[in-house]
């Protein structure tokens, strides 16, 4: 008898130790959690676009705790005991199925819509060629990718990573190359968020200080027919030449038309508020979510992280450099910082322009001139990408 209970508590013991997250663990989930502590200092403390950064963090801590995959994704290996293909499916499974079906990033993009007024943009149409030029990190991005040996459709969703937008970078990268989903989405977001840290030095190096004290003349003021008729002629436009553009580029002018209509504003508001905020807790958990320390920690992890760094640096400069032409076309009327805010980061790259001309002249005030090219940036990252889309699709 005595001994019956010692194999008991002996097999129960062992049975503990073995559902236990320390002796599952590997090198890559500590290291993987290292950088999850880095992302969240970013978020929290360095306050780094955290409604971003909080949520993919907190992803990519969940999945590399030792042992909690199996309970938090629930995916089984096939033809085991415990596989089933409808039951057995964990909660980040579901909150993923978001990415998988290219469901969260078009959602994102009507939130954005919203919230965004396109009058500097309607008022200044010059601001397009702005945003055009800040494609230039794309182009970098898709030849730097393939000189280092990935494919056509993987270069291509590399590249985008460049357009400085999150939502349009994973709705790529599922559609071109989904085994780089987790990589990209988390460089692309990452990258978002350090924006400040790499535009700033670049903006100050590239422009001379008369340039940057520039003050630009007031925008005209836009009429409500211009703004209603806006996102209608852009749908049209863009469905007509590039249709792979329309889930993004619709989704974003519908939620424009919300906000600029006056007769839904009850779905203006839910769009900007609460639909927006709560995909962006889904789609933040399910990338950070994606990234397990055996896929993320790789040779090409690094090459991918590598281009993505490179090709922000080159959609700044893109930006910068139209900009400056632009300047000297104008006879010294327009301030080349708003050339920065040519990527699609929405308002945040708007405001750094702000923030960098208000260093030489604290009265002088550069946001409205610079959401131009910024809502210039979002509609030419989704061309962007729908290009990427027909080439390599």
């Amino acid at each position: 008898m005595q001994n019956n209970l010692l194999i008991d508590f002996g097999g129960i013991f062992s049975k503990l130790w073995g559902s236990m997250g320390l002796p599952q663990g590997t090198w890559q989930n500590y290291v993987m959690l290292l950088i999850s502590f880095v992302l969240f200092f970013l978020a929290i403390v360095k306050k780094y676009e955290p409604m971003l950064l909080l949520p993919i963090a907190f992803g990519m801590f969940l999945i590399n705790l030792p042992g909690a995959e199996r309970i938090l994704w629930g995916v089984y290996p096939e033809g085991s005991e415990a596989y089933d293909e409808v039951t057995n499916r964990g909660l980040l499974w579901y909150l993923y199925y978001g990415v998988d079906k290219v469901i969260y990033p078009p959602l994102i993009f009507l939130g954005i819509g919203a919230m965004t007024d396109f009058g500097p943009l309607i008022a200044n149409p010059k601001s397009m060629l702005i945003g055009a030029g800040a494609q230039l990190g794309v182009f970098v991005a898709l030849f730097g990718a393939i000189l280092l040996g990935f494919s056509g459709a993987e270069s291509a969703a590399i590249a985008i990573i460049a357009g400085a937008d999150g939502p349009t970078a994973i709705y790529v990268s599922k559609m071109l190359a989904e085994n780089l989903v987790p990589t990209i989405a988390i460089a692309a977001y990452s990258y978002m968020a350090l924006i400040p840290a790499i535009q700033k030095p670049v903006m100050r190096l590239l422009t001379t200080k008369k340039e940057r004290a520039i003050r630009m003349k007031p925008l005209r003021q836009v009429s409500k027919v211009e703004k209603v008729i806006f996102p209608i002629v852009v749908t049209l436009i863009v469905g007509l030449l590039l249709p792979d553009a329309i889930p993004l580029v619709g989704m974003l002018m519908l939620g424009n038309l919300f906000r600029e209509s006056g007769v839904v504003d009850r779905l203006s508001s839910q769009a900007q508020n609460g639909l927006i905020n709560t995909i962006t807790i889904f789609l933040g958990i399910a990338v950070g979510c994606k990234a397990k320390g055996e896929i993320f920690l790789t040779v090409q992890t690094l090459g991918i992280l590598a281009i993505g760094i490179l090709s922000f640096y080159c959609a700044t400069i893109g930006g910068i450099l139209t900009a400056k032409i632009m300047c000297k076309l104008s006879k010294g009327k327009i301030n080349p910082l708003i050339g920065s805010a040519g990527v699609s980061a929405v308002p945040m790259a708007a405001r750094i322009s702000e923030d960098v001309g208000r260093e030489t002249d604290p009265s002088n005030h550069l946001l409205m001139h610079a959401m131009g090219p910024n809502v210039a940036g979002v509609i030419g990252s989704a061309l962007a990408a729908g290009m990427l889309l027909a080439i390599f699709g």
